[in-house]
């Protein structure tokens, strides 16, 4: 090897030297920043109390969450209350979303992901954007494809598939970002769904005392009362033939006691669509003087239509005991004044409830739909008379056509 040749030598040994050193800081520097992120809130110091709009958009849906007087509202919904619990599970949830795993990547591969920004297309992601009360961005976080989990498989159990189950989802922080995180929540819950984010709690109608349902058919109509919280029901206006069948109309006792709903309409959604146009009306007295009205349209898909409007009087006296003690009277006012207050609000809360059509599960009303003919008991068949001979009948009192006894069945008094 001349002079010349070995000089050309050094200089690879020195170019791959120097690539070497550079492509070993990178790396370096890739993973500690890496390692670094792992370690970090992938939003930051998201300003949870400053959050006053959620926006979650993903192919064509989007939903609205935002905070009106208040209160959290469902825009989709008419401004229905929101679940606040769901809302701040959510909030701290992803303020403290870090990541497992992280990836650097190009904007080819975000396909992959399901991470492309979305819309109608394939493969785009689901955005979740967090806004002030002026409607200004404070973050954003894109949700790509769950991480699977495949199922282990062992010998003498059943094979389930290789599809495995959610354990993670890939995220990526703003749309501009190059990097992919991959979390250890699925975040299945966050979804454009307006339904899943309303407020489920309801009216609910407790002591009841008079029960009525007027249906289009004037006939299946009925009314039944009782005296007491533990008194039977009472058929009103009975026909001499109908007797109330009590295992029937038990229910009632706790018809409505703690109703929920799927989804909601506004009020002004068109009666023809709802058949609320020509409903079944249902009347119920509450032994706290209040009244409810329940106006029903029809049945689709094992879900019925209403709306509902409350009005009530509450006792503003208390009314003193036969027997009360003196000392006792001080008490009693306190519990009438403190329960008084309670139906107060339950007021004014429960007549919020008419600005929306309700849609609620069958089941939860079948026990107050049913026609007058199913509330009563089973009428028994009659049975025809019929004619029966006496002990006391002589042999010449029997008719001529009646057969002799069959020989050796009758025996003589000297046997």
């Amino acid at each position: 090897m001349n002079r010349k040749q070995f000089a050309i030598l050094l200089m690879l040994v020195a170019v791959l030297g120097v690539a070497g050193l550079m492509l070993y800081q990178r790396n370096k520097t890739s993973w500690q920043s890496r390692s670094q992120q792992l370690g970090q809130k992938l939003l930051g110091d998201l300003p949870v109390n400053d959050v006053a709009q959620i926006v979650i958009r993903s192919g064509t849906n989007e939903l609205h969450l935002a905070k009106k007087e208040g209160a959290w509202r469902v825009r989709e919904r008419s401004d229905y209350p929101a679940n606040f619990s769901e809302i701040s599970s959510l909030l701290l949830k992803l303020a403290d979303l870090k990541a497992v795993q992280s990836e650097e990547v190009g904007p080819t591969q975000l396909g992959r992901y399901q991470l492309l920004p979305p819309g109608p297309g394939t493969n785009t992601a689901t955005l979740v954007e967090f806004l002030d009360e002026n409607g200004k961005a404070l973050k954003s976080l894109l949700l790509g494809k769950p991480h699977l989990r495949k199922p282990e498989r062992r010998s003498g159990m059943d094979d389930f598939g290789d599809t495995g189950w959610p354990d993670g989802r890939y995220v990526m922080v703003g749309a501009g970002a190059r990097s992919v995180a991959l979390v250890s929540d699925p975040l299945t819950q966050i979804e454009p769904k307006p339904e899943q984010w309303l407020n489920k709690d309801f009216f609910k109608v407790g002591k009841a005392k008079v029960v009525s349902v007027e249906f289009p058919v004037a006939t299946n109509s009925w009314r039944v009362t009782r005296d007491t919280e533990s008194a039977d029901w009472k058929l009103a206006d009975a026909k001499a033939d109908e007797k109330l069948d009590s295992a029937k109309v038990s229910g009632l006792n706790y018809a409505l006691n703690s109703p929920s709903f799927n989804d909601v309409f506004p009020a002004s959604t068109g009666a023809e669509q709802t058949g609320l146009d020509k409903p079944t009306v249902i009347n119920l007295e509450t032994f706290d003087n209040f009244a409810y009205t329940l106006k029903v349209g029809t049945k689709t898909n094992d879900t019925y239509p209403f709306i509902v409007s409350v009005v009530a009087n509450p006792a503003k006296e208390r009314a003193p005991g036969k027997d009360e003690k003196p000392e006792d009277k001080d008490k009693l006012d306190k519990e009438f004044k403190e329960n008084l207050k309670k139906l107060e609000e339950k007021l004014a809360q429960e007549q919020a409830y008419a600005k929306w059509i309700y849609f609620v599960p069958s089941w939860s009303l079948d026990t107050l739909l049913k026609e007058r003919s199913q509330i009563l008991a089973e009428k028994k068949a009659e049975t025809p008379a019929s004619s029966t001979s006496t002990n006391s009948t002589t042999s010449a009192d029997a008719p001529a056509n009646v057969p002799p006894s069959p020989a050796g069945e009758a025996k003589s008094e000297n046997e």
